[in-house]
């Protein structure tokens, strides 16, 4: 079985030298239970878990017959190299090739351990990775603006209405206009400030007034 770490589209590799004995990939539900009045307890299912997977093995400073190939990188390089990836802030990939099963996922670095151990100055590690899930950013703008498009069309501008206005006559007052438009004598001084009257004795026919 191969293991591969790729990085930025394959631009960077690093083929395990000694593959991990044995591998789990873990995801689950994010399943809810609630509790509905006469009925009990429910089970919601919820959607699938991010997967995640711990690697566990150890960069050997020469073959010691564990090795599936030759010309490995010395075990500083792949430290180095693991640790580049982890401080950049982008996943990587994550690929295993056996005989009946091939898994090819996105992943970011959840934490990278390493130790030396008495003896041969070889380097053993434990690698935590958690799958990463890409968002399209276009699709999800989408969504927001039909949301908001939705919010804010239900709650239609109130429509501007127009001003009353009144076009004065012959013979007309303040008073006279006030009684008529408004049915109210004491709305005469409202008119007049509105409209800007100095002399409410002389209006003259033809004028707009606002009321």
């Amino acid at each position: 079985m191969e293991f591969w770490l790729s990085f930025n589209n394959g631009e960077e590799k690093l083929r395990l030298p000694v593959p991990p004995s044995s591998f789990e990939m873990q995801t689950g539900n994010t399943n809810e239970t609630v509790n509905i009045y006469e009925v009990g307890e429910v089970q919601l299912i919820g959607k699938r878990r991010l997967k995640s997977i711990s690697l566990a093995s150890y960069f050997p400073i020469r073959d010691d017959g564990l090795c599936q190939y030759r010309d490995f990188p010395p075990p500083q390089k792949c430290v180095e190299m693991i640790e580049k990836w982890r401080d950049s802030g982008r996943p990587i990939r994550l690929i295993i090739i056996g005989e009946s099963l091939t898994v090819n996922e996105a992943m970011a670095i959840e934490s990278f351990n390493y130790s030396q151990k008495h003896g041969p100055q070889d380097i053993y590690f434990t690698l935590d990775l958690r799958e990463y899930r890409f968002l399209n950013f276009k699709a999800t703008t989408s969504a927001a603006s039909a949301l908001l498009q939705k919010i804010v069309g239900d709650a239609r501008p109130v429509e501007k209405v127009p001003n009353k206005t009144y076009i004065v006559r012959t013979g007309d007052t303040l008073l006279t206009i006030a009684k008529s438009q408004n049915g109210d004598a004491s709305a005469k001084d409202k008119l007049k400030e509105k409209n800007g009257i100095v002399d409410e004795n002389n209006l003259t026919p033809g004028k707009v007034l606002v009321l």
